[in-house]
């Protein structure tokens, strides 16, 4: 197992490239959208500016594909401070929400205006969202707030209070959640970013006198008036219903998204997507199949009376991560909304276990040499501190051994870096091969390595540990051809006897080391002279 990241090998050879355009949006330290003419790109950065809407500017990055369309990641941004802004785009909900896959873009990314009436507002910790309906159909209008834990950024405003009802004009990016799953002619489901809330302009108030009072009235007076009053009674409860379900949907999606980028263990998250597409299908048990891994989520026992529908969770490289599972009953017949139910799923599952296996794959590259694969200086200091505090709870000593190989330099210097790199590759093997399951190998850099002893009786124990590891280096390593004879200097350190600090116990193992070290180029000196040491106090002509 300590040979797996030997074997991995990823090169991406995407060049940078350089974007011009005037500044429609800007979320500090996450995303920034250029807009030249009628080309909009979105671009992911980590500047937080001061960058100001309607300024030109350049930007620097690598080209990429999110959701379907393309984007500029990891960008550099570079204002002009010189003003062009751009009037927003009128459009209607048509115009904003038909898909064409000839040309992709459409309204994309870019900066419009579209009227709409306010049929309920949402706050909430992440973002306020207007949920609006134009033409018969509902779409959002979303306020993302500042980043809370950015000194730089001002607190988030209040959310302008509309009645609902309203006849509003809304301005702001238009975007769509994943272009990849439409074809040409399809509507698409399309949301309004918002810069400020200055962008949402009230065009006409609802009126004191609504229709449904005034069908009431009507109807203690005409049975036909009051059977239109029901009607309409009905159709806006529909109305509210559905935007209730949308608002909670969006709602857990966020909370999702949430724990994604929080501490919340992979299965839960997982089983959490599940009841969110469980609860999309009204009731349809949903599940996931990890590739190699647990089976999670609301699975039926049994599948033989049960229409099966699935989707497989695609890796960024490599095979797929696993599977999406949705049972419905068999007599009935496949929908749109379960091709775009499990499709939100996959990508939410998606996001979710690359962000864990980034997470795992960083947090060992910054405790783990990446050459030995053992330890590194960080590792072995947060391991020390832990046991120092573990020491003083129970009155107990643990020892250190400092190592340092001798003639490493030359080494390099005759052979080069490569069988050098294998060298330490070897010589770290060996020494882990001569320690106990509990002790702890970590390199500190270049030719200096370290073992914490967390159980150890006396010094003695701690001497007949480095005696092993000093033995370990009796045969010659033999490496591409090439047989090396290798030696190292120890020194050992108990604590508390020595130091009861970390620094203080690496400096003492250390300075013991260097006494060794010293030692023994004196005797190897007088036997190279053919002398006898030199008693202290007397020196030779």
């Amino acid at each position: 197992m300590d040979k797996i990241m030997s074997g991995y090998h990823m090169q991406d050879a995407s060049q940078r490239v350089r974007v011009h355009g005037t500044i429609t949006y800007y979320q500090p330290g996450s995303a920034v959208v250029l807009q030249d003419g009628f080309r909009s790109l979105w671009i992911t950065t980590l500047d937080r500016g001061p960058f100001k809407i309607g300024d030109t500017a350049d930007a620097t990055g690598f080209p990429d594909a999110m959701n379907g369309a393309l984007v500029l990641t990891h960008a550099e941004i570079e204002d002009s401070f010189v003003q062009a802004p751009i009037k927003p785009q009128p459009a209607n909900w048509r115009q904003l929400a038909l898909w064409n896959t000839s040309q992709p873009e459409g309204h994309l990314y870019d900066l419009v205006s579209i009227e709409g009436q306010v049929v309920t507002e949402v706050r909430g910790a992440a973002q306020d969202e207007y949920v609006l309906v134009s033409d018969g159909q509902l779409f959002s209008a979303v306020y993302r707030h500042p980043d809370p834990t950015s000194h730089l950024e001002s607190l988030p405003i209040k959310m302008k209070e509309i009645p609902l009802g309203s006849s509003v004009q809304v301005s702001g990016i238009c975007m769509i959640e994943d272009t990849r799953v439409f074809t040409t002619g399809e509507t698409v489901p399309f949301k309004i970013l918002l810069r400020s809330f200055g962008d949402i302009e009230v065009v006409k108030r609802a009126s004191l006198l609504n229709v449904r009072n005034l069908m009431l009235t009507v109807c203690l007076l005409l049975v036909f008036v009051a059977v239109v009053g029901t009607r309409g009674w009905t159709l806006e409860r529909k109305v509210r219903r559905q935007t209730s379900a949308l608002a909670r949907i969006e709602q857990r999606r966020s909370r999702i998204l949430e724990d994604i980028n929080g501490s919340r263990p992979l299965a839960e998250i997982l089983e959490e997507i599940a009841e969110l597409a469980t609860f999309k299908l009204h009731g349809a048990p949903c599940w996931f199949q990890v590739a190699d891994g647990a089976l999670l989520g609301n699975h039926p026992p049994e599948l033989s009376s049960l229409r099966i529908v699935h989707q497989e969770i695609p890796a960024r490289s490599g095979s797929p991560l696993g599977k999406v599972f949705a049972a419905f009953a068999s007599l009935t017949k496949p929908s749109a909304i379960e091709a775009e139910t499990l499709s939100t799923a996959v990508g939410l599952a998606t996001l979710a276990i690359e962000t864990r296996k980034l997470y795992s794959d960083l947090r060992h590259r910054s405790e783990f040499d990446l050459l030995t694969d053992i330890h590194n200086r960080f590792s072995l200091e947060i391991r020390m501190d832990a046991q120092i505090e573990e020491a003083r709870a129970t009155a107990g000593i643990f020892g250190l051994i400092y190592v340092d190989l001798d003639g490493f330099k030359q080494v390099n210097d005759l052979y080069g870096h490569h069988i050098g790199d294998l060298y330490l590759q070897g010589v770290a093997r060996r020494m882990k091969q001569q320690l106990r399951s509990h002790d702890l190998l970590a390199r500190l850099g270049g030719d200096e390595f370290a073992v914490l002893l967390p159980m150890v009786r006396n010094r003695a124990g701690v001497e007949e540990i480095a005696q092993r590891l000093e033995h370990s280096f009796n045969s010659p390593l033999t490496l591409e051809g090439q047989t090396l004879q290798g030696t190292a200097s120890f020194g050992i350190a108990l604590y508390p006897e020595d130091s009861a600090t970390r620094d203080g116990l690496l400096s003492a193992a250390d300075s013991a080391m260097y006494t060794a070290k010293n030692a023994r180029r004196q005797a190897a000196a007088e036997a190279a002279d053919g002398e006898s040491p030199v008693p202290p106090g007397e020196t030779h002509a």
